[in-house]
């Protein structure tokens, strides 16, 4: 017989099982949006997982790492993080507005207007999916201006809450502690973060340090397509070096610091009641 003890005692349970934060309750099989059912993700969003990553790259020349390292980094990123920040793994949007170094072999970019168009779906679509917090994570500078006003709008539009994070350059610090100076593009920090994912897709053999060239101050000169497909951010600093061990102490410190930027600016949103 069930008495009101007992009866009591349930209740109090089901008010616990009701307020135990997302945080606590069951991770959900797989991170990647692709890989569950509409059940599941029904199940998981947004009462256990209200945050997605959405990874944004290019397809473009990098030194002597892979054409798609601002493809490749950024999902491997937000894999790393992901259970650190509570959050599922949208899939990549791999195209991007590359610029200068699309005449380079392999090479591919996106009129600025059908990217913009494009990336807005995506985020209107995960919002309209009740995913309360969008996190961009974006591998190529090239993207940067037209994410920055998309998700903005689309925050307005919707109400959801979006963060751009452009790791590179959030994480410079990173680049000088663990390197003692700064990086470039496809120079010593983002080789290193490859050489971290898969060290197969640097081709150490094929470097010359004269593929190597400071980007050139603003206003100074410019040229296109650019003549160098490793631009280091200053002078005599960035060329890669291909230190293993360094590139894993690397690739792990960028993703600690990519996912406490995330954390403490969802936790400062909830604070504030935005």
């Amino acid at each position: 017989m069930t008495g009101p003890k007992t009866i009591m005692a349930l209740s109090a349970a089901a008010i616990l099982a009701a307020w135990t934060p997302a945080a606590a309750q069951p991770a959900p099989a797989t991170r990647d949006l692709e890989r569950i059912n509409w059940m599941e993700f029904k199940e998981m969003v947004p009462s256990k997982v209200p945050t997605v990553l959405l990874p944004l790259g290019s397809l473009e020349a990098h030194g002597v790492t892979a054409n798609g390292t601002d493809i490749l980094s950024p999902v491997a990123m937000a894999r790393d993080i992901a259970g650190r920040v509570n959050a599922m793994v949208a899939p990549v949007v791999p195209y991007g507005i590359t610029a200068s170094l699309a005449a380079y072999p392999g090479g591919l970019t996106i009129p600025e207007d059908a990217y913009k168009a494009y990336v807005r779906a995506v985020l209107v679509g995960l919002a309209r999916n009740k995913f309360r917090n969008i996190i961009l994570v974006n591998g190529h500078g090239g993207n940067t201006a037209a994410l920055n006003a998309v998700a903005a709008d689309v925050a307005t539009e919707t109400g959801v809450r979006t963060l751009v994070v452009n790791w590179w350059t959030y994480c410079s610090d990173i680049t000088l502690e663990v390197f003692g100076e700064d990086g470039g593009h496809a120079g010593e920090n983002e080789n290193a973060y490859m050489m971290a994912i898969d060290p197969s897709l640097t081709h150490r053999e094929r470097y010359k340090p004269d593929l190597a060239l400071p980007n050139a101050p603003a206003g100074s000169w410019s040229a296109f397509p650019h003549p160098a497909t490793i631009m280091l951010y200053k002078e005599g600093q960035g060329y890669p070096k291909f230190d293993a061990a360094k590139a894993k102490t690397y690739f792990q410190k960028v993703n600690e610091k990519v996912a406490k930027l995330i954390i403490d600016v969802v936790k400062r949103w909830d604070a504030g009641g935005v």
